[in-house]
């Protein structure tokens, strides 16, 4: 993405994104240990304002939105530089142990090609790619055809397992295809995320998965979380297909979106990121809660 006005349009649609993204992830934080009585605790208007933490999944989508800031685009080694600067100005934010060696090592000056590849012998599998590439989405939301390279990269410098990028993958089209589809009624818009997701995502478990979650629209989040993960297993292919799937169960409603996805339990805070993200890719940021966006935390980007 080379001209100015286009990159500008990217990075305000990426800004959205991201705060659907962060509230998502702190609501589903808040409420993780008590998630199956979200319905009945989600009135955050008591909170001061900024006072509602985010976790990692907030910190390095951030770390991603500069780079696009910057760059107008991904490179590995800024990317990798990105997330370890940001991790260190906070690590406690709920980083997993393999993350945070990562992390720490790539801080200290080491390539991330000699210890991503080598995490858990042959690469992570996690949902941390997933969890933070929606903002890249909405960003090349006009160029679709560069978004699958672009999320690669994003994903490889901590998850190098090809289940890892190909999450990475699913959610950046899940993003783009959600806001390509704005106006659209939900129908429509739910057949054109599917499609995209689909058309674009690698052979991989995560897009049998989803093929397999497509085709469930009776079904029940329970139900769907049972049978293809609810991120208890913090992988890319027991997160993506379930996230994706919530999203486009409640395309248009944030609020719905972000408890049904919670009530379910698993990974609550990277479901809801997730689930957040797309759901305002499609339904604009006019469509979060403005309690729960007044309780977040600010987002600390570079000006």
């Amino acid at each position: 993405m080379t001209n100015q006005e286009d990159r500008m349009r990217g990075l305000e649609r990426a800004r959205e994104v991201l705060e659907g993204l962060s509230v998502g992830d702190a609501v589903g934080e808040a409420l993780s240990y008590q998630y199956h009585r979200c319905r009945e605790i989600d009135d955050f208007s008591a909170f001061r304002p900024g006072t509602l933490r985010f976790t990692d999944d907030s910190e390095m989508a951030i770390a991603l939105y500069d780079t696009l800031q910057m760059i107008g685009g991904v490179e590995e080694d800024v990317v990798a530089w990105a997330y370890a600067s940001r991790f260190r100005r906070d690590p406690e934010r709920g980083y997993g142990k393999m993350a945070r060696r990562i992390l720490e090592e790539i801080g200290r000056g080491a390539d991330w090609r000699d210890i991503s590849p080598t995490a858990f012998g042959h690469g992570s599998f996690g949902n941390g790619a997933a969890m933070r590439v929606a903002p890249l989405g909405s960003f090349f939301a006009e160029d679709l055809g560069v978004i699958p390279e672009m999320a690669a990269r994003s994903a490889r410098v901590t998850h190098y397992h090809p289940e890892g990028i190909a999450g990475s993958i699913a959610v950046a089209m899940a993003t783009a295809a959600a806001f390509n589809s704005r106006g659209l009624p939900s129908e429509e818009a739910v057949r054109a995320i599917w499609d995209s997701v689909l058309s674009f995502t690698p052979e991989s478990k995560v897009r049998t998965r989803l093929a397999l979650a497509r085709g469930l629209a009776a079904a029940t989040h329970a139900e769907v979380a049972r049978e293809y993960g609810n991120g208890a297993e913090v992988s890319a292919q027991d997160t993506v297909p379930f996230c994706i799937w919530s999203a486009c169960e409640n395309i248009g409603n944030y609020q719905e979106a972000i408890l049904a996805t919670l009530e379910v339990g698993g990974d609550c805070d990277t479901n809801c990121a997730i689930t957040g993200s797309i759901v305002t890719a499609f339904a604009g940021l006019a469509c979060i809660p403005e309690q729960w966006l007044r309780a977040r935390e600010p987002l600390s980007l570079k000006s």
